[in-house]
């Protein structure tokens, strides 16, 4: 019984560590697309596109999606909306598959 609840605590830790991950990234993220929608409106160096959905890629989607939604930054660019799309569907895809593995793994 003790080991089928340190299995539970650490599952309820993982969930803690990828929540946490995932909320940190995405301010990061946030932060950093209303940091190049500034630098744009201000005819400054801007942030690579690369770096934006590297951000993204890492967890930042939620982020990401707010940035574009509220700000309106890289709204208008389908190429580029279309990697954000496909990010956030590998993220979401990951943690449905972490999440699964911690579920069904313990019931073995």
């Amino acid at each position: 019984m003790n080991a089928h609840l340190a299995l539970q605590f650490s599952d309820q830790t993982v969930f803690l560590c990828v929540a946490g991950w995932y909320v940190a990234v995405s301010l990061y993220t946030f932060i950093s697309f209303a940091r190049d929608k500034h630098a744009a409106r201000r005819h400054r160096r801007r942030t690579p596109e690369r770096h934006l959905h590297l951000l993204e890629f890492i967890g930042g989607f939620p982020g990401a999606w707010l940035a574009i939604l509220l700000l309106r930054h890289k709204s208008r660019k389908p190429s580029f909306l279309l990697v954000s799309f496909v990010s956030s569907v590998f993220n979401i895809l990951g943690v449905g598959l972490l999440i699964y593995l911690l579920m069904f793994a313990n019931t073995t």
